[in-house]
């Protein structure tokens, strides 16, 4: 697949990057509004499945030889990748979909931070206090459980993440993808239990084909369009707007009104992220927007949801 310089077909290449997060949230929406019919852990379950079905049909992974270091290293990713779906699924049951998906995106801005060599000070401190402000720890009714899952969902995201960058050329683009989703799939189905296959309405089946669609079947297509239209730093930046666009999602389509203190938290966690990613260092060309973003650390978990951060680039 050609590179194409950012500059060539720039136009679209925000309008891709906003459609890739707008379907993932909308996912993680539509499987909350479906939790009086079947739980949102089941009905990830079931979208797993399907998209381990889809991409192993279109993708054929067994026609690509993969030595054994990229067979483990896409083992971890889809250990690492299916736990924090889960975690993360299970997270926005209990929390609004806004607030854990900001909690969530420490995971990454942490790796940026990290990455970024000590000059992202003021940006940690920026979301420190995101953390604070959406929590609200004065409030002394903040859903523990919930804010301890999303945070858990951000620290497999940083793993996927540094498992992805370390394994380099011989695991990014859709080839490992068809093997990590379904390592994810069975992680989901011992979260769940065996029991799944005997207990999930089967009119839901096609339910969980259509979430598989939104997510991530069509985030991970916009996101490699939206990469061959844009540098990795403008890409991260773009993305870095998911928490934003969670509230946006959650407001409009189950009714979430974020208080005040939460709303400033997701746009200290969201500025933390933009200055993280402007101070992150380089960004690499490649001749693959897939291994852009396994590179530049734009990538997320694609099974979960839509890449968010940037971690050692201008991304």
């Amino acid at each position: 697949m050609r590179f194409l310089p950012a500059s060539s077909k720039a136009g679209g290449g925000p309008l891709m990057a906003a459609g890739a997060m707008c379907s993932a949230q909308l996912a993680a929406a539509v499987s909350v509004g479906l939790s009086d019919r079947i739980s949102v852990e089941d009905l990830t379950w079931l979208r797993l499945v399907w998209a381990s079905i889809i991409l192993v049909v279109f993708i054929r992974p067994w026609r690509t030889s993969f030595n054994r270091a990229a067979l483990l290293t896409c083992l971890f990713l889809g250990l690492s990748s299916g736990a924090m779906t889960m975690l993360y699924m299970i997270s926005i049951t209990r929390l609004p979909l806004g607030t854990a998906t900001a909690l969530e995106f420490l995971g990454p801005l942490g790796v940026a931070m990290i990455r970024a060599r000590g000059k992202t000070i003021w940006w940690a401190a920026a979301a420190a206090a995101g953390v604070v402000a959406l929590t609200e720890p004065w409030q002394g009714g903040a859903d523990l459980y919930g804010i301890v899952l999303a945070l858990a969902a951000g620290l497999c995201w940083a793993l996927y993440i540094v498992f992805t960058q370390r394994a380099g050329d011989d695991v990014a683009g859709l080839h490992a993808l068809a093997l990590s989703v379904p390592v994810a799939t069975v992680v989901a189905t011992f979260t769940v239990g065996i029991s799944i296959f005997t207990r999930f309405p089967a009119p839901m089946t096609f339910y969980g084909l259509g979430i598989a669609l939104l997510l991530p079947v069509a985030p991970y297509i916009l996101e490699l369009l939206a990469l061959r239209r844009l540098t990795a730093g403008s890409f991260g930046i773009l993305m870095s707007l998911q928490p934003a666009v969670a509230v946006m999602i959650g407001f409009v389509f189950l009714a979430q009104i974020p208080h005040f203190p939460a709303l400033l938290g997701i746009v200290l966690v969201i500025a933390a992220g933009i200055g993280a990613t402007r101070n992150g260092g380089h960004t690499r060309p490649t001749s693959d927007p897939s291994q852009e973003s396994a590179h530049t650390g734009t990538v997320r978990p694609p099974v979960s949801g839509s890449s968010a951060m940037g971690s050692n680039h201008g991304d």
